[in-house]
């Protein structure tokens, strides 16, 4: 289990929301670019990239920055946001994008994205925005019909690699993980889990150790890190070691 640090671009800067809303954007780097280096240079085995304005159906406005991150660092990158269609996703996969992370468009449409899976085999996360027991589709703000566990029932058997699952309450409000979710979550699943959402401080990072097993792939690691209460070396190691 690793550690990804979080890149959310809004306007072509590393922002972070709170509760996933659109209007409570607060910037920590007004270049992403060097942040993405930063992450790299501290040891970081892969970066988590959103593009927020994408997400909330605004598209185009970071594309040139993505381009320029992928140019500028050599470790894995898993990107989610905006990707509505199987040219979209083929079109960052040929940039160079590693993961893609895939929420609206595979809740709605399930049968394409199984069909893109089995192109890109291993490449496909589909992601678990999760607000109550639902999940949230169109940057958030609509609730769909699928839980979690409904989702799994289309998807477990199919060639994505796994899911993202994120903790709607929680996410942005340095709160802490919640590991009944992630704990339940792992249960259902045959799949990997990457998990994100409250990351607060080392002792979460401890809470995940605990109910480590090899489907729980890696958290994200988003404001936590950028207001200094994760340091991203540490928690690597406490994640990669046996005991």
């Amino acid at each position: 289990m690793k550690a990804y640090p979080a890149i959310d671009l809004k306007d072509n800067k590393c922002v972070r929301l709170t509760k996933g809303k659109d209007n409570t954007s607060q910037i920590f780097n007004s270049n992403p670019i060097d942040q993405a280096k930063y992450f790299e240079d501290q040891g970081c085995t892969r970066l988590h990239l959103v593009d927020l304005d994408s997400a909330f159906g605004r598209s185009d406005i970071n594309t040139k920055t993505i381009h320029k991150i992928r140019k500028s660092i050599s470790i894995p990158i898993q990107l989610g946001g905006g990707i509505r269609d199987n040219n979209i996703a083929k079109n960052y996969f040929e940039l160079g994008i590693n993961y893609l992370i895939i929420g609206s468009y595979a809740v709605k449409n399930i049968e394409k994205v199984i069909e893109l899976s089995e192109s890109f085999q291993d490449n496909i996360y589909v992601a678990l925005d999760v607000l109550g027991e639902n999940i949230m589709i169109n940057g958030w703000q609509q609730k769909s019909l699928f839980t979690p566990a409904k989702l799994f029932q289309h998807y477990d058997k199919t060639k994505i690699r796994g899911y993202v699952l994120t903790d709607i309450e929680n996410d942005g409000m340095l709160s802490g993980l919640n590991l009944n979710m992630i704990s339940l979550n792992l249960s259902l699943t045959i799949k990997k889990l990457i998990v994100g959402g409250g990351l607060k401080d080392m002792q979460d990072i401890k809470g995940l150790k605990k109910i480590q097993t090899p489907k729980l792939e890696g958290v994200i690691a988003g404001k936590a890190f950028y207001v200094g209460d994760i340091d991203l070396k540490k928690a690597d190691k406490l994640l990669s070691t046996n005991a």
